[in-house]
């Protein structure tokens, strides 16, 4: 099982793009003739230059070496260049490479990743989705209505999901931590409320931001919040600083929860160590891999946290995620994007029931990806994954953010 050969497809899903702009997918083959896929959520430059480095990546720790030796290429990565600390760009290449490597050694030994990683301890995954606009709703009204979004909620627990996530509280920017608008405070409870009322105590409410607060910001909308009790406030200030995080979750009484924006044990545990979260959002793509996340969770035992892997990618990456999922013992729940895409893309392979998702009997990571449908939908543009934006809070006219990667205007 020596890794010889290596190829990168860079899809991108139609319109209106649930799941990111692209996705950067690994097709990685041994000696042996075995294939493993995997999915890279990396971007921190755009994906001609991520190309480079996957391969660089590729090349300069994994070429030849057996798909078996994970932690001896996971050290290679993590200390090149003299580094020996977390790399978003490097550990975003390293992470869907690795994931390839699980698949291919599941499908060697014709067991289930989650075989190797212990066994499976959880026979069903708890899936949560985010809130999309449902048939016939206003695709730029969606972001600001509140009604809208109690209906999507509706919608998504009569199909069984028993967790919904929405994330109406203003514009994330490249400037950091800032005070939120009192009318971004304000829609934000009547999100709550709303969908509170629509699906009572039927689902949990896990309300999303993106580290776009201040500390004394962060503080003050979450404790606006309290008395709808979301389950989660995800990542409510920026990713860098676990102990202003931490004043957070000391100052409100909602559960805090982070981690799609960190990578390696080293950031997580950092998290923990200081209080700043009880719940971990890794992004198995960016994170390190599988292997690398079983440690988080196995430290996040310790601290009495729960693991609920995070999903804005592809189904590739939700693969590994499930198969993660499936071995831990203090799993919350796992997102999940449902597009026709996302499902064709892996053959229906895996699919949520009811709101939960059975994990793959089939070897590896258990999926069928159709890789001509993968290679039909190139990536054509010039923007990244996802983008900040450059403007600031508007206190004047409201905000209104568009959850994900919303279709171009003509």
């Amino acid at each position: 099982m020596i890794l010889t050969d290596l190829d990168i497809i860079v899809t991108a899903p139609p319109a209106p793009g649930w799941g990111g702009r692209y996705w950067i997918l690994v097709k990685v083959t041994t000696d042996d003739g075995i294939t493993g896929w995997g999915e890279c959520y990396a971007s921190s430059v755009g994906p001609e230059a991520m190309q480079a480095v996957i391969s660089d990546v590729f090349e300069r720790h994994m070429a030849g070496e057996s798909a078996e030796n994970i932690e001896l290429m996971f050290r290679r990565a993590y200390s090149s260049g003299f580094t020996q600390r977390p790399d978003l760009t490097v550990m975003g290449a390293f992470s869907g490479l690795e994931i390839a490597c699980w698949d291919i050694l599941g499908k060697a030994r014709n067991r289930p990743v989650y075989a190797l990683l212990g066994g499976r301890m959880n026979d069903r995954v708890r899936a949560y989705t985010y809130l999309y606009p449902q048939p016939g709703h206003d695709l730029s009204a969606f972001w600001t209505s509140p009604e809208m979004a109690a209906e999507s909620a509706l919608a998504m627990v009569e199909k069984g999901y028993t967790a919904v996530k929405f994330d109406p509280a203003g514009p994330y920017t490249m400037r950091g931590g800032h005070m939120p608008a009192m009318r971004d405070i304000s829609q934000s409870v009547a999100f709550c409320k709303a969908i509170r009322d629509a699906v009572g105590d039927r689902a949990d409410l896990l309300f999303g931001t993106h580290g776009q607060f201040s500390t004394a910001g962060a503080i003050r909308l979450g404790q606006a919040l309290e008395p709808f009790s979301p389950l989660w406030y995800e990542e409510p200030i920026p990713p860098d600083a676990p102990e202003e995080m931490a004043k957070v979750a000391r100052a409100v009484r909602i559960p805090v929860a982070t981690g799609e924006r960190l990578t390696t044990k080293t950031e997580f545990a950092q998290v923990l160590r200081s209080g700043a979260a009880t719940i971990l959002q890794p992004a198995l793509g960016r994170a390190g891999g599988i292997w690398e996340m079983k440690k988080v969770a196995a430290i996040a035992e310790v601290y009495n946290a729960q693991v609920a892997p995070h999903l804005y990618a592809g189904p590739l990456e939700w693969a590994a995620n499930i198969h993660l999922a499936a071995s831990i013992p203090n799993l919350l729940m796992v997102e999940t994007i449902e597009t026709p895409f996302h499902d064709a893309l892996i053959s229906g392979t895996i699919r949520v029931e009811e709101g939960f998702v059975t994990p793959p009997e089939a070897p590896g990571l258990g999926i069928e990806v159709n890789e001509a449908l993968a290679r039909a939908h190139p990536w054509t543009g010039e923007g990244l994954h996802l983008q900040m934006q450059e403007e600031p809070c508007d206190y004047v006219n409201g905000n209104a953010f568009e959850g994900g990667a919303p279709a171009p205007r003509s």
